[in-house]
């Protein structure tokens, strides 16, 4: 009888226990999979390096983000100034988060902004990234690095995704009026003839705009990290772009069909976990933006 007991127990025990869901996900063939400011989660944002990185992996499209120069360069970076979190200054003292925004990038030539080096500190968020001393690299300077590298290495050449890091307060002091920059971002894709291959997108509705008015051929997406719906959203830009971009925890499977239905791609940002990247794929979304391109070979194992 005790046997018997003990065998009952354990068969109800065991129906007891949850189910591990079925993480098996169909990878459509051209998912987009872009890799967050290169690869973040690995080497130091939005450098060359980092681009070159993610090119290792299943990466189409290199996500990054550009700033404006005393000087009128494209810059990449994520901040309009010199990060407190990243870099340190030309004496090797770090930056500290008193001064960061006293040393805008909009207010230093690209001569100054280089010697500022923005990887040997590391990155505390991201503990694997590995530590090297480089810069923030100069838009056309890390295209044609990475044109160069899929060439020598037979690779098919990526998509870009380029931010336009702008706000209505951030104008005539960390960046220049929107429309200015819009258009010395697209001359510069232009002169890089990357135009088939680029996207631009923003946060801020009027970079969008200004885009459109410039060259309404040119692919563009609205970043969303707010709570206002899509329908609220799109009437803010006042026209359908190419791709809706919300942060990850905002994506539900309604905001999948009802871009699908204005015929917009869905990519949200920014995912760093193979769970939540199969949960998003199921779901029906276009592409990942993540920091950690090493994770995708890992989705189906």
């Amino acid at each position: 009888m005790r046997l018997i007991f003990i065998l009952i127990m354990t068969i109800s025990l065991c129906n007891c226990q949850p189910k591990k869901p079925d993480l098996a996900v169909i990878i459509p063939e051209n998912f987009d999979w872009q890799g967050h400011r290169g690869a973040r989660g690995l080497l130091p944002e939005n450098t060359i390096p980092a681009f070159l990185k993610a090119l290792e992996f299943p990466i189409r499209t290199l996500e990054l983000d550009v700033v404006i120069s005393k000087d009128s360069q494209v810059v990449i970076s994520h901040e309009p100034w010199l990060s407190h979190t990243i870099c340190s200054k030309p004496d090797s003292t770090p930056v500290t988060e008193k001064e960061e925004q006293s040393l805008k990038i909009f207010q230093l030539t690209y001569a100054e902004i280089k010697k500022y080096d923005c990887g040997s500190r590391g990155n505390v968020r991201f503990p694997s990234q590995q530590p090297m001393q480089v810069y923030k690299p100069l838009l056309k300077d890390m295209i044609t690095a990475v044109e160069n590298y899929c060439k020598e290495k037979n690779r098919t050449l990526p998509f870009y995704n380029i931010e336009i890091k702008s706000m209505p307060e951030w104008d005539s002091v960390f960046t220049p009026a929107i429309n200015v920059f819009a258009q010395l971002l697209i001359d510069q894709i232009k002169s890089l003839n990357i135009q088939q291959r680029t996207c631009i997108q923003s946060f801020d509705v009027r970079a969008l705009q200004a885009v459109r008015q410039i060259d309404s051929t040119i692919v563009t997406a609205l970043l969303v990290e707010n709570t206002d719906g899509l329908e609220t959203n799109l009437e803010k830009l006042g026209f359908i772009p190419n791709i809706y971009s919300p942060y990850y925890q905002l994506i539900s499977a309604n905001m999948v069909k009802m871009t699908r239905e204005r015929g917009m791609r869905i990519i949200p940002w920014t995912v760093n976990d193979t769970i939540t990247m199969q949960g998003l794929i199921k779901l029906g979304v276009d592409g990942i933006i993540t920091d950690y391109p090493n994770y995708i070979e890992s989705i189906n194992k």
